[in-house]
């Protein structure tokens, strides 16, 4: 079956020791997490998970069930790049005397919408928010001016649909409750 990524997101109650209850349902099946972020979601006192993975579709399914039988998880949805709105956030320390002395590191800044974040005597902080593709298409352009320091945050991410999951889904939870 064809690998190809995708973007798991589970919505939980904000407890402790979930994060390793659920990073050993991907290494039980030897899956390696591709990026992960963790931060409050629409709903208040609920947190969102957003775990990227490459796999096949069947695996990712059966992931998701595990996921779910957790008793501190709400919900969890398995998304493919077509169905949600995704960034990251890319960071690079570079010598300032290197952007000095050579133009083109701002010409590669702006051609890459990249943004200067903090410039000291020392070094320039840049920071880059696109898809993991543009962060490290502007990692490979600035390596020789000695990047000194580099770091890429996880995948953020958005359904495309007009109203959260979660949200229908506790809705129908409380329609079946409320015919009990």
């Amino acid at each position: 079956m064809d690998e190809q990524l995708f973007t798991v997101t589970v919505f939980t109650e904000n407890q402790v020791g979930l994060l390793n209850q659920i990073s050993i349902v991907f290494t039980r099946r030897c899956l390696n997490i591709e990026s992960l972020s963790v931060s409050p979601s629409s709903i208040n006192g609920i947190h969102k998970f957003t775990i990227t993975c490459y796999s096949n579709r069947a695996m990712m399914e059966r992931v998701v069930k595990q996921i779910e039988k957790r008793i501190d998880v709400l919900k969890s949805f398995l998304y493919t790049d077509d169905e949600i709105v995704y960034q990251e956030v890319a960071l690079y320390k570079v010598p300032t005397p290197r952007l000095l002395d050579d133009r083109t590191v701002e010409e590669i800044i702006r051609r890459h919408n990249a943004r200067i974040l903090e410039i000291t005597r020392e070094y320039v902080i840049i920071e880059k928010t696109g898809h993991s593709d543009e962060t490290e298409s502007l990692f490979d352009e600035l390596k020789k001016y000695d990047i000194r320091q580099f770091v890429r945050s996880g995948r953020v991410a958005v359904t495309k649909s007009p109203e959260e999951y979660l949200t229908m889904y506790l809705e129908e939870q409380e329609c079946r409750l409320n015919e009990l």
